[in-house]
């Protein structure tokens, strides 16, 4: 399900490498749930907070379950890393090959679904996410690209 691309970073403890990368493939509904583990585990295994490893865990999930749901083939859930000088964070990418958002402000309405769901998904992760894209075309997939920062500033080790 899960598969570690590029380098792998030391979890906080010290303990085992974490990768900086996982890319999760999500054709059913029953991957949603391995979906949510592995992106709680990936924050908190690069010493995010349980408050923003669950905020990035309830996005993937919304996300996971567009992938199944709207698409005949599933698609692609990739974590990544972020650094920058100043802070971290966590970076969510889904992409599909599926039938695309005709009307994307109409998708990130409250209450709106063609999926017979409540119509908060794609709205759920555009409140909980720092930074939120959403590209698509009828026909031609869709992409969706969502931040998490820690609001806290970067502290290098050694240095207090």
């Amino acid at each position: 399900m899960a598969l570690p691309l590029t380098r792998p970073d030391r979890d906080p403890s010290g303990g085992l490498p974490v990768a900086s990368h996982l890319q999760l493939t999500v054709q059913r509904e029953s991957d949603v749930p391995q979906v949510v583990a592995a992106a709680r585990q990936f924050c908190l295994g690069h010493g995010f907070t349980p408050l923003l490893a669950a905020h990035v865990a309830t996005a993937a999930s919304e996300l996971a379950n567009n992938l199944w749901m709207h698409t005949t083939r599933g698609g692609v859930l990739r974590l990544r890393l972020l650094r920058s000088p100043v802070r971290d964070g966590v970076e969510l990418l889904a992409s599909d090959d599926g039938p695309g958002i005709a009307d994307i402000t109409l998708a990130l309405s409250e209450g709106y679904s063609t999926g017979g769901g409540m119509g908060c998904g794609l709205p759920g992760v555009q409140r909980l996410m720092d930074e939120f894209e959403l590209v698509s075309e009828p026909g031609a997939g869709t992409r969706v690209c969502a931040r998490k920062w820690s609001h806290a500033p970067r502290i290098e080790p050694g240095l207090r």
